[in-house]
């Protein structure tokens, strides 16, 4: 297995849809990566020569922010929000739908599990 800023690649996959593999590369710049680094697409992971995988591993280290250090920049994005009390900030600090889904019935995703009221059919009555 061939290994990209942390994550196994497997060998078996062509290397654009073993690149997807890692967290911050989809298709459309894994393509780019490629031809950055002057790499076949059509090519398996396990036929990369070690020139080419350090070709890649370049390009991505250079040019792209991918895995943990995108993770923690997306955590610093909501934690600013929230800090600052605007109203994204404050839907993600109530766990609820950020950009303007219904919520009176669905987003049981962001909500969590169904809290059922007690008795409410002999309240009704």
């Amino acid at each position: 297995m061939a290994r990209f800023s942390g994550v196994d690649i497997p060998k078996e996959k062509r290397i654009v849809v073993g690149l997807t593999y890692i967290f911050g590369i989809g298709r459309p710049t894994s393509i780019e990566i490629l031809k950055k680094a002057g790499v076949e697409e059509s090519i398996r992971v396990k036929d990369l020569s070690e020139s080419q995988e350090n070709s890649i591993r370049k390009v991505i280290e250079e040019d792209y922010q991918v895995e943990g250090d995108l993770r923690s920049e997306i955590q610093l994005n909501i934690k600013r929000l929230m800090d600052i009390g605007c109203y994204r900030g404050l839907r993600h600090r109530k766990g609820l739908p950020v950009r303007g889904q219904r919520t009176k019935t669905n987003a049981r995703t962001r909500k969590g599990g169904k809290k059922t009221v007690a008795n409410k059919k002999k309240a009704t009555k």
